[in-house]
């Protein structure tokens, strides 16, 4: 008895554990760690931290925010993920594409893109905790790449107001273009010259990288590199007097307060908004960025599992981004998610846990704290020139022929992502989901049902028969084979069917009795046992049903003999 006890007890204590590891993958691999995993996750953190401070403050600009909210969302992933991450190689951090959401929602407003970090965290947790992670595979790959297609242009294009040194450009893409153009004239020499170096030279060892197969910490820190070099330009041509660049300017120093992100705002003139103003006016925005910060982060991780051949739990990734959302709120951040970049970065490098983490964001809060005042001369140029190469990737042509040669139709929701997210980014994403939900919707209402003619029709159903198919089955049958005349009997074969309704068991029971009343019949044939046993329990009068269609066949052509 006491032994069976002790049993009891040390299962349960191990269940307890498991369920605790699978809620910490942290303790699933600590216990494991040694010097050499040290090392190299000590290496793979100061690469990244180097790729990540230029970057965050690239993107903060994308955002519309000050450069210090770039950093101030940079360094609480890494904490949060080690705990919480089931990826040794995602960093969570700023991402063009995230900071690209957020311009469109909170229109520069840094009290509003800290309070959507929260709501768009607790959205990502809520998610996590009820596993609704499957969502996401709603969202088409189609869909996808038409956004950061669009997205990369968008991004790409709003900089070049950068390069050239122009202002007073509104921020509407089809604006920003008109605008750009127009002001052309206006353009500052200083910093076209310092712009088209500093993308030459991003470019060109962007080149290198690819072409030589060098250490990954030699090239990867290209960005900071060259942002120190232009910093250095500045300083020496600001020290003497001379204004011939754009600069960032002044930044706020030191760490950022840890407090509860503002729940309202007050405008210039006075006038308090609260919560739930603030929240209507997030719209659509609200439900669109925290969908796109899984996606990405998830996405990312799936490929680098299958890279490193582990396995990731997408629900505890969602869980882990929503945390880092809700806690980054409380440090001034702005949403985040996993960065394709930086994570490739992390993965050459050799990180060998999420531990990685915690030393990029070691490396982002000294920078915080000793290098804010190096950050008011950093050139506008030299950062749009980082997000110009940075985003230069996503632009996929060559997935476009890939769609045409494999099924011309997924370029329809690709399209009408890509024009529409030029117009708003959220409404391109809702207007690609929209229509790649509506191809889903007509290939259940319209299965493909293959007719041979035997002297008896055979009917080949496609896939799994639901309530969205019965009318064009109903019509299919009706038209091919009771409306003839003679009317014919039919053979349904069901074996690539694996699902059934209600509805289309009422739509069969009513075909039955139409053949019955022409004397000729409905024979099934395939029937998969989860399928006959539902037609079995639905009691349907005249049901005949056959192991293959070759003896349903046969049957009836022995039928007609006999007749």
């Amino acid at each position: 008895m006491e032994r069976r006890l002790m049993r009891r007890q040390s299962a349960r204590r191990c269940c307890s554990y498991n369920t605790l590891k699978a809620w910490l993958p942290i303790l699933s691999w600590l216990p494991k760690y040694n010097l050499k995993w040290l090392k190299m996750d000590v290496l793979a953190g100061l690469t990244v931290g180097l790729t990540t401070v230029p970057q965050a403050l690239a993107y903060a600009e994308v955002a519309g925010l000050p450069v210090q909210f770039g950093l101030y969302s940079a360094f609480m992933g890494g904490f949060i993920y080690t705990f919480l991450g089931t990826s040794k190689d995602v960093t969570l951090g700023p991402t063009a594409i995230m900071s690209l959401l957020c311009s469109s929602v909170v229109g520069g407003e840094p009290h509003r893109a800290v309070l959507l970090s929260l709501l768009c965290g607790l959205i990502q947790a809520v998610m996590a905790l009820l596993r609704l992670g499957f969502l996401l595979d709603f969202i088409s790959f189609p869909v996808i790449k038409g956004f950061t297609c669009a997205a990369a242009v968008t991004i790409g294009f709003g900089q070049v107001k950068n390069i050239l040194g122009i202002q007073g450009v509104p921020q509407q893409f089809f604006l920003e273009v008109y605008y750009t153009f127009h002001k052309i004239p206006e353009a500052r020499i200083g910093d076209v010259v310092l712009g088209l170096i500093c993308l030459a030279l991003l470019v060109t060892l962007m080149f290198m990288k690819s072409s030589l197969t060098s250490d990954s910490d030699s090239t990867c820190s290209m960005y900071a590199r060259k942002v120190v070099w232009a910093v250095a330009t500045t300083f020496s041509w600001e020290t003497y007097g001379n204004h011939v660049f754009t600069i960032t300017g002044k930044t706020t120093r030191g760490l950022p307060p840890f407090r509860p992100p503002p729940t309202s705002d007050t405008t210039a003139n006075g006038t308090v908004i609260s919560f739930g103003e603030i929240v209507e006016d997030f719209g659509g925005g609200l439900a669109v960025i925290p969908f796109m910060g899984l996606l990405e982060s998830i996405a990312i991780a799936k490929a680098f599992a299958s890279q490193n051949d582990y396995r990731i739990d997408a629900n505890q990734e969602l869980l882990a981004i929503g945390v880092t959302n809700i806690m980054g709120s409380f440090v001034s951040a702005y949403p985040v998610t996993g960065s394709f970049g930086r994570t490739a970065v992390n993965s050459q490098t050799g990180v060998c846990t999420p531990a990685g983490g915690v030393v990029t964001s070691v490396i982002v809060l000294l920078s915080l704290a000793f290098l804010m005042p190096a950050f008011y001369y950093i050139p506008k140029a030299s950062l749009a020139a980082v997000i110009i190469c940075a985003v230069a990737p996503m632009v996929d042509y060559r997935v476009v022929a890939k769609m045409w040669r494999i099924r011309k139709l997924d370029l329809l929701p690709f399209f009408v992502t890509f024009l529409m997210s030029f117009w708003e980014v959220q409404y391109g994403i809702v207007g690609g989901i929209a229509v790649s939900g509506a191809l889903l919707l007509y290939s259940m209402a319209r299965p493909q049902i293959e007719v041979t003619d035997h002297g008896v029709l055979v009917m080949e159903l496609s896939s799994g028969l639901t309530f969205p198919a019965t009318e064009y089955l109903s019509h299919t049958i009706h038209t091919r084979a009771l409306q003839v005349s003679p009317p014919r009997s039919v053979v349904l074969d069901c074996s690539h069917v694996s699902v059934i309704d209600y509805t289309v068991i009422s739509e069969l029971r009513d075909l039955l009795r139409q053949f019955k009343l022409r004397e000729v019949h409905l024979i099934f044939a395939g029937l998969q046992p989860s399928i006959l046993k539902v037609l079995l329990a639905a009691d349907l009068e005249g049901l005949r049903h056959n192991h293959s269609v070759d003896e349903a066949l046969q049957m009836e052509s022995r039928n007609l003999l006999d007749d």
